[in-house]
């Protein structure tokens, strides 16, 4: 079974808390096990700034930390170490970086369309290459993602390519997972990964 575990959630249903839960109890498993954090934020107003800042004081010092806006799988191949834990928080922010670059973050990418949309090519490989890294690894990571796909059908076509590409993603990153996790009010609701193939 592979170790590697899905968070999925709303938005404060406790996906970040619980992942923190489960690399300290890896943490408290073994003195050679370690933790290390990628992020995927970025800072685009003052907002978004303070909310990174508190991730930063709520976060166990204990856990190494790395930013990946937009290089996920490098960063998760980075880690080479089995005895580290590697907790990505989170998903939704990662695929919207790539899919809706900051104004002018995407005029660097050969890919990137005319409307500031990244283009099919550069985001498959992407999604590919993280898929490829989810399946190298042999030590454990714990994925944190909000499950966007159950409210209201959103306006505009580069957010509804968001929620699709999103969905799209929990389906096949939990393919390569041991266990998944939805979370509601706190609460986590975990269970084996079914496979059908």
């Amino acid at each position: 079974m592979s170790p590697h575990h899905l968070i999925l959630g709303g938005q404060r249903s406790g996906k970040s808390r619980h992942a923190e839960r489960l690399a300290q109890a890896w943490l408290q498993r073994s003195p050679q096990h370690g933790v290390t954090v990628v992020a995927t934020a970025m800072v685009s107003d003052d907002e978004m700034r303070e909310r990174i800042a508190r991730h930063r004081l709520d976060r166990p010092a204990s856990f190494d930390a790395t930013e990946a806006p937009l290089d996920l799988a490098g960063a998760l191949r980075s880690v080479r170490d089995p005895q580290r834990l590697v907790l990505i928080d989170c998903l939704t922010l990662w695929v919207t970086n790539v899919l809706m670059p900051l104004h002018g973050a995407a005029d660097a990418r050969a890919d990137a369309r005319a409307d500031g949309l990244v283009g099919e090519a550069d985001w498959a490989q992407r999604r590919l290459d993280l898929l490829a890294a989810l399946r190298e690894r042999e030590g454990p990571v714990v994925l944190v993602s909000n499950e966007i796909g159950m409210g209201v059908i959103p306006l505009g076509a580069g957010v509804r390519r968001v929620v699709d590409e999103l969905g799209r993603l929990h389906q096949d990153v939990a393919h390569c997972c041991g266990h998944i996790t939805l979370m509601a009010a706190g609460q986590p609701f975990t269970q084996q990964v079914q496979r059908w193939d």
